[in-house]
């Protein structure tokens, strides 16, 4: 299996980090590390989360409130959003909308 991290979830990743940073220092690097190990552990979970919205597997970071969608697709993950969990289920089903 691969991984993959659309442009999407990359921006996602980057607005995070940039909101952390703003926290105190070094947040915005523990974030990014922090949910690139739940992003990495995908290769060994990949399909065991819940479906959401239809089309998405979520899996949720272990340290910060943020849930990562992805889908399988032949021997790849996609990684298409990685979403504050702290913003309403209908926003994130809106902006997993535009993606696909």
């Amino acid at each position: 299996m691969k991984i993959r991290i659309l442009k999407s979830a990359r921006q996602d990743l980057a607005d995070g980090r940039d909101f952390y940073r703003c926290q105190a220092d070094g947040i915005g690097d523990y974030f990014l590390d922090s949910l690139f190990s739940d992003i990495e552990s995908l290769l060994l979970y990949a399909g065991v989360h819940t479906v959401y919205f239809g089309k998405f597997y979520r899996l949720l970071s272990k340290r910060f409130p943020f849930a990562i969608y992805y889908r399988l697709e032949h021997r790849t993950i996609l990684v298409y959003a990685v979403l504050d969990c702290r913003r309403s289920p209908a926003w994130h089903r809106k902006k997993l909308a535009k993606l696909v």
